[in-house]
């Protein structure tokens, strides 16, 4: 008998993403309702496949005790010699108890029926799932969640709720990278580099500068758009709707998913504690909603591409960026706080910085504020001007008090 905690949602729930033990700790302390992970097969981000069944069992745990729940990845698009090993994978997954499978294919579909009818199913973007009726089959053959298409219009959505039975929830990607391709499916990765990205391992061919070169002049290169820099033809930019939160809720959105499971805990921490805060201010007040500017400022404050708001508001005009394909970095980490007593934080380093540095405090649930350091000393109580050894156990004075996993960051053009 399964004993997770699966029940219909009572209010929209933010769905983060976790690579690691790592993010999976900063997506339960900065507000996650639940957070969607992958084990060691079958999941679309084989990089950051690092939930071992007993790691998985740990997190499940971890999860239950603070009321959070945890949604199993299993959306690759598997080959046939794939298919055999399914079976243990999902035993595996039933014994850790995880609250949810997300599936991309139907024939895991109808196998996760078979062997674990009580499990319940989301099925993943990568399905495909554009209309009403694609989401009413789905639940006729057992899905309990369907994760819509990233290429949807809010009106789409709000038609698609509308016919389909309320006890199915829906579930939207609202912040993160984009992909290029329909709903995930892309053949680049595989024909460039013999990658798979329908298999967890795309190598991101869309995020490459691009020339032209003409048949007869072999050679020569030509650009496809601006300077002789190239074109990164094919870039979309990041999703954020973060501001428009209430609308993606009002049409009908059940969970609001974070992308990024190959991205930083420091990721997960920010847009977690920014969509959680959001969320928590529409829930006090629906009707007068609107998010603060330092919380719009928050989703700058972590590596990005230009924002977009996607298709949520019809064909997207402005979600292609041709001039770059990497990100912008704006903060980093300089430490963590692991204990806060006697007006000072006790924190590990991740990045160099010293005394007399302003850097902003981050703790969960609450409105980072400035601070000077002062007081810096090393893991052994001696005054120190800098902190520039990696992982090292350090101290300052800080009178506010902060609990544990808060983030110390600093502006990068002062790293």
């Amino acid at each position: 008998m399964r004993t997770t905690m699966q029940n219909k949602l009572t209010q929209p729930e933010i769905l983060a993403p976790a690579g690691d033990w790592e993010r999976f700790e900063a997506a339960l302390d900065f507000g996650a309702d639940a957070v969607y992970l992958g084990g060691t097969q079958f999941g679309m981000r084989a990089a950051s496949a690092r939930f071992t069944p007993e790691l998985l069992e740990k997190a499940t745990r971890l999860a239950h005790q603070r009321g959070k729940r945890i949604y199993l990845t299993c959306n690759t698009l598997p080959r046939n010699q794939e298919i055999p090993l399914f079976q243990g994978f999902l035993e595996q997954a039933v014994a850790c108890q995880v609250d949810a499978l997300i599936v991309a294919d139907l024939g895991l579909l109808a196998l996760v029926r078979q062997y674990a009818p009580d499990m319940p199913i989301h099925m993943s973007t990568q399905t495909g799932i554009v209309n009403y009726a694609a989401a009413n089959q789905l639940y006729q053959m057992g899905a309990s969640r369907v994760v819509l298409a990233r290429e949807l219009s809010l009106d789409e959505i709000a038609e698609i709720r509308a016919k389909t039975p309320r006890e199915l929830e829906i579930e939207a990607f609202v912040h993160g990278a984009m992909c290029m391709s329909f709903s995930g499916r892309c053949l680049l990765s595989s024909y460039l580099t013999n990658r798979d990205a329908n298999r967890g391992a795309c190598s991101q061919p869309c995020r490459w500068s691009y020339h032209l070169m003409e048949e007869k002049r072999p050679g020569q290169f030509f650009p496809v758009f601006e300077d002789e820099q190239g074109s990164y033809i094919l870039n979309a930019k990041d999703l954020c709707m973060l501001p428009y939160l209430d609308k993606v809720v009002e049409a009908g959105v059940d969970s609001l998913k974070i992308e990024g499971r190959a991205k930083s805990s420091y990721y997960v921490s920010v847009v977690t504690n920014a969509y959680r805060q959001a969320m928590d201010l529409y829930l006090q007040d629906p009707a007068r909603f609107q998010v603060p500017d330092w919380l719009l400022e928050e989703v700058y404050k972590v590596s990005h591409r230009q924002y977009c708001t996607g298709f949520f508001f019809g064909h997207p005009q402005d979600c292609q960026y041709y001039e770059t394909g990497g990100y912008i970095r704006n903060y980093d980490v300089v430490a963590c706080v692991d204990r806060w007593e006697d007006d000072r934080c006790y924190a590990t380093q991740r990045n160099r910085f010293f005394a007399g540095d302003r850097v902003e405090i981050l703790a969960p649930g609450q409105k980072p504020f400035a601070l000077e350091i002062t007081d810096l000393r090393d893991g052994e109580g001696t005054s120190i001007e800098t902190a520039n050894h990696a992982m090292m156990q350090l101290s300052f004075a800080c009178p506010t008090q902060v609990p544990p996993h808060t983030i110390i960051r600093k502006a990068v053009s002062e790293v």
